[in-house]
């Protein structure tokens, strides 16, 4: 007692003072935790009622896009009510994220992820439905598709006009929902939540994709068909028999004028016998392009799409078409039979003078086999080809025909690369650029590395048409220190030729040795900045032609194929660092030739790696 008594004594007096406000200090810092816990847990009560609403109008919402969907199609007048109520759910759902307790939730640390994901999607709907939506619905009540189809020859370019500046604004907005939703990082949100956004991210990317097709065809659509003065377009018909990077080789092709919405042919013939060839390339060529496909690219007209790159081939055609016939077009197309065979099938039978008709069945067939399966001159193979194609553009635009299959069957070709495009302008190669009308690939990949498989004939034969093929690419688990992925590719031909009994005029000029033998010369190309590690054919390393184009690597090996046989081509490649690295999931891409009978695909996608600094 007497030493505290003692420290007591000897205590500085302004310390006794101190005592009680650290007391009051403690007291008031304790009272401020109880408050902040029970405003917590009042925020998160009021958060989850706030929760359930907003979830209510956004599962009306969607009930809403549906129906609304629908009344689109059907021409439904009550489609602008349906947008009206469709706008009130969206907007109470933004109301209800947009509460300062939800706001407050957003920091929190373990559901704040989750809120700010919730409130992005909210928010980016609510515009979706006030600025995106009308002017489609807009379009969609006051441009009757009938109008689009070619009447007489001539195609109305005023509802295509009236459309453009609505469309291009509906896109924008469709792009800019498309983006905001797509910055949302899924990566911890919890299971729900992160099923929700993935799913819309990807609604969105289908609905951008559209739009931006729609916008871009409204804009290009109604110069190239001459609104501001007449057009000369050179439009070639691949034969895939003889299979070509693109699709096949150029065959029958026909020049078309467009003058103020009139479209008709004003020269037609065959890519062998009027173009005939080069002693020299018609257009300087890239080290590139001649170190993978030499000089013969530029010389002839069989060889100018060896390459994958449209834009390089349809140069290189309207050259060698200025200098056999003296006159230079605007633009240059490319499709195929199968391309064709779709239209038919919106068309119906179209009768070919001197020949069997064409049909949606019958097209592939009659163009790829038929007509080779007997020894037919040259000449009336030639004369067939040049009228089939007459035919079949003059029934697209005389004959009445229903304008919805006629669009599916054209969005399916452009889809699968057979109906591909190139302008002298580039403003208009710039509304093209990106989509599958272009024929190019991705100037950058991204986070979605990107894989190549071209096929160009080694044979000099029409064996195209007993070739099969079926691709596997996979993006391998392991992560390497320096940013990059390995990404495997299974490459299998396949030939259902026979053994005998083919027409010289498909044997052609047997390079292979043996003419029943497909030889097929692979281009395989990486994503980009990537490299080929290695190729093995049916197992067993094998050495390849090596190269770039476009910082993309090429690996080059040449397959034989006997009657009946398939043969596997292994390849290992690398892909390059993305500027932001790789996501959660990385998907690859995979583009392949054209062929006549669908690619058998399967893409493996791969976990995500830890982000390299």
């Amino acid at each position: 007692m007497t030493k505290l008594a003692d420290a007591s004594a000897d205590e500085d007096p302004q310390a006794r003072h101190r005592r009680p406000r650290r007391r009051r200090l403690l007291a008031r810092t304790v009272l401020l935790c109880f408050v902040l816990l029970a405003l917590a847990v009042g925020s998160t009560a009021w958060v989850g009622v706030r929760a359930v609403s907003a979830r209510d109008h956004l599962q009306q919402a969607a009930d809403l896009v549906s129906r609304l969907r629908d009344q689109v199609r059907a021409r439904d007048p009550m489609a602008m009510e349906t947008l009206d109520l469709l706008r009130a759910e969206t907007r109470a759902a933004r109301a209800d994220v947009a509460d300062p307790a939800w706001r407050l939730g957003t920091h929190a640390p373990a559901i704040g992820d989750d809120l700010l994901a919730v409130q992005s999607v909210a928010d980016a709907l609510d515009d979706l439905s006030r600025n995106g939506v009308t002017p489609l619905i807009e379009t969609a009540s006051r441009v009757d598709l009938s109008t689009l189809a070619p009447r007489n020859g001539r195609f109305d370019l005023a509802p295509i006009q009236l459309s453009a500046a609505r469309l291009s604004a509906a896109d924008a907005v469709v792009r800019r929902v498309r983006d905001r939703v797509g910055a949302i990082r899924v990566e911890g949100l919890v299971a729900q939540v992160r099923s929700a956004v993935t799913g819309l991210q990807q609604d969105l990317r289908r609905a951008s994709e559209t739009t931006s097709i729609a916008a871009r065809a409204a804009t290009l659509l109604p110069p190239m068909l001459g609104s501001a003065g007449p057009r000369n377009y050179l439009v070639l018909f691949q034969n895939l028999a003889e299979v070509r990077a693109t699709g096949g080789m150029p065959g029958a092709y026909v020049v078309i004028r467009a003058d103020r919405g009139r479209v008709a042919i004003v020269d037609q013939g065959m890519a062998a016998s009027d173009l005939r060839s080069f002693k020299k390339p018609v257009l300087p060529l890239r080290a590139a392009d001649r170190a993978l496909y030499t000089d013969k690219l530029g010389r002839f007209p069989a060889n100018v799409n060896v390459t994958p790159d449209f834009p390089t081939t349809a140069a290189l055609a309207r050259e060698m078409y200025r200098r056999r016939s003296g006159n230079a077009v605007d633009g240059v197309f490319s499709t195929d039979p199968v391309a064709l065979s779709y239209v038919l099938r919106a068309l119906g039978p179209v009768p070919v003078p001197g020949g069997e008709p064409l049909t949606g069945d019958s097209a592939v067939p009659v163009l790829l086999s038929r007509i080779y399966a007997s020894d037919v001159s040259l000449e009336r193979q030639d004369r067939y080809f040049t009228a089939a194609a007459r035919a079949t553009f003059r029934a697209l635009l005389e004959r009445p025909v229903d304008p919805a299959a006629l669009m599916g069957a054209l969005v399916q070709a452009a889809q699968e690369r057979r109906m591909l495009m190139w302008s002298t302008r580039a403003v208009e190669n710039q509304l093209v650029a990106g989509t599958a009308l272009a024929g190019v690939m991705p100037a950058s990949d991204g986070a979605d590395p990107t894989v190549g498989v071209f096929l160009n004939d080694g044979s000099g034969a029409k064996l195209g048409y007993y070739l099969t093929h079926a691709a596997e690419v996979a993006v391998q688990p392991v992560c390497r220190t320096d940013g990059r992925r390995e990404i495997t590719l299974r490459v299998v031909l396949g030939s259902t030729a026979p053994k005998s009994g083919l027409s010289a005029n498909v044997l052609g000029m047997g390079l292979a040795g043996d003419p029943y033998t497909i030889r097929t010369n692979v281009s395989v190309y990486s994503p980009t900045g990537g490299a080929i590690a290695g190729m093995r054919l049916d197992g067993a390393r094998q050495p390849f032609g090596a190269g770039r184009d476009r910082r993309r690597a090429v690996g080059i090996v040449t397959v034989d194929l006997k009657p009946g046989t398939r043969r596997t081509l292994d390849v290992t490649m690398l892909t390059g660092v993305p500027a932001g690295g790789y996501g959660e999931t990385v998907t690859p891409r995979l583009w392949t030739t054209p062929g006549l009978t669908p690619w058998d695909l399967k893409i493996r996608s791969g976990s995500g790696c830890p982000r390299t600094r």
